[in-house]
């Protein structure tokens, strides 16, 4: 059937050389290294880390707000399920484990960048060995992804920036102009929330301006967010009390598991990576290292705050909003607070960038195929950046992240992710058998088994969603189809060859 026409990797190669539509050359290993740890490490490594040790406390409204699981599992009882028990200090375990499940995505990234390094990542993977339509599918579904987690951490780096102009400057932002208009489904009485536009037209801006240029600030911004991680459990370690480790596991392995999935969405963002396979110098080497090293990276940096932390204050104070700040403002280490206030803001920054620049080449990698309008892959004659894409992306996401709530962003973009590390894991099984002899800068040890484990375990993580996030998930997909079936479908360059 046409609609599941693969495009030959020799055929995604040479569209990539096209003069008109060839992107610049600029990046290294390390490069693409700290775009990774850019887009994982967020703010969330100083809240998330605090309140999945503490355990979450459970409030299902209606069987729509329910994880599907739980309601396979027990049924609409689950709707009565009151807390989960946290990690503990073992929440330490919890980023272990959890890196262990990623690194199996991880690998079969690697794989398919080293044989098909394109723009469009999991999109450009997927049309080579499932198909158009399964490729549309993806794409529209990482511009889900994508736009939807900048429109959360803009709301978010909206609200963290107005606290510290406050405490900083005694000056904030007018309510009016620092809130979104709309809140949980009702109006607020409020304009617009500026800041959460500006920074991403300002970040915008930078991406236009060139590959190296966005680069160069990632470095900057990465290690400044390293710099504030190390300077917490470097300082802080000094106040760590061994008996704040007693129990270590006080939920047991139980306690672990959830942690697991609770701290999982954390590692999401390394695939990003893989979206700057045409600007990276050599990516058959490069992207591997790009990726594995920042899976490696993020879980010793996320593993140390956790020790740190959950040896600073015990485990069950730590569910609150800003648990690294809270611990640190009872020790009295005000001036480590103000780092991890630092790091925070910029790790909100960095993954701003890192995702906007992805989300803009998977839009030019699918207009250059045929399936969105030809505007989205012309590239500026002296940047060599998807300028147009690149600026109708910061508008999609920063027009929505001025006018709603963080919450209605919520989970969206987890369902996403997973779904598209489902769809990399079968293209590295599919390969394997179609195309066994082309070379790969990189494989994946242990397939087909590998990449079978790491389709189970997000299987597994999409399950834990709540069935809301399912219905939307499903009506993203159909309007996907209401632009697939009238337009990609006759426009694509496959369809006219």
């Amino acid at each position: 059937m046409s609609i599941f026409r693969t495009k030959s990797i020799d055929a995604l190669i040479a569209a990539s050389e096209d003069p008109e539509k060839k992107l610049r050359r600029t990046l290294g290993p390390w490069s693409l290294t700290a775009f990774g740890i850019g887009a994982v490490i967020g703010s969330g490594i100083f809240i998330l880390t605090g309140t999945a040790a503490a355990g979450e406390t459970l409030s299902y409204k209606s069987i729509l707000h329910a994880p599907v699981l739980d309601l396979i599992m027990h049924g609409t009882a689950a709707l009565s399920m009151t807390g989960r028990a946290g990690a503990g200090p073992a929440i330490s375990l919890s980023f272990l484990l959890t890196a262990i499940a990623c690194s199996f995505a991880a690998l079969c990234y690697a794989e398919l960048a080293s044989m098909i390094p394109i723009a469009g990542s999991a999109y450009t993977y997927a049309y080579a060995t499932l198909g158009e339509l399964v490729a549309w599918i993806i794409g529209w579904d990482l511009i889900l992804e994508y736009a939807v987690s900048n429109m959360a951490v803009a709301v978010g780096f909206s609200a963290y920036l107005n606290d510290v102009l406050d405490n900083v400057f005694h000056w904030h932002i007018p309510p009016k102009w620092a809130n979104p208009p709309i809140a949980e489904g009702q109006f607020t009485g409020n304009y617009f929330n500026i800041s959460a536009l500006l920074v991403l037209v300002v970040l915008t801006w930078i991406l236009v301006k060139g590959v190296r240029e966005s680069a160069t600030t990632n470095n900057i911004m990465v290690a400044v967010k390293i710099a504030a991680i190390l300077i917490f459990v470097i300082g802080a370690s000094r106040a760590v009390d061994t008996s704040n480790w007693k129990p270590f596991a006080p939920a047991g392995f139980s306690g672990v598991l959830t942690g697991a999935a609770i701290v999982f969405f954390t590692y999401i963002g390394f695939d990003s990576v893989s979206t700057a396979a045409e600007e990276c110098r050599n990516p058959q080497r490069d992207l591997p290292f790009g990726i594995i090293m920042t899976l490696i990276v993020c879980a010793v940096l996320y593993i140390a705050v956790a020790l740190v932390l959950t040896g600073i204050a015990k485990y069950d104070t730590l569910n609150n909003a800003a648990p690294v700040a809270t611990a640190l403002k009872v020790l009295g280490y005000n001036g480590i607070r103000q780092w991890v206030s630092i790091g925070a803001i910029v790790g909100m920054l960095s993954s701003l960038l890192v995702f906007q620049y992805g989300q803009a080449r998977i839009w030019f990698a699918m207009s250059r195929d045929g399936l969105l309008p030809k505007i989205f892959s012309q590239v500026h004659p002296i940047h060599k950046t998807p300028h147009i894409s690149t600026w109708i992306a910061g508008l999609v996401v920063g027009i929505p992240a001025g006018i709603w709530d963080i919450g209605t962003f919520a989970d969206l973009a987890n369902i996403g992710t997973l779904f598209a590390f489902i769809i990399v894991s079968v293209g590295v099984i599919v390969l394997r058998k179609t195309q066994p002899e082309r070379k790969r800068g990189f494989k994946v040890p242990g397939s087909p088994w590998l990449p079978m484990i790491s389709i189970a375990f997000c299987l597994v993580l999409m399950m834990a969603l709540p069935l809301e996030t399912w219905v939307r998930f499903f009506v993203w997909l159909l309007i996907g189809f209401g632009i697939y079936f009238p337009f990609g479908r006759k426009n694509s360059l496959l369809a006219k060859s």
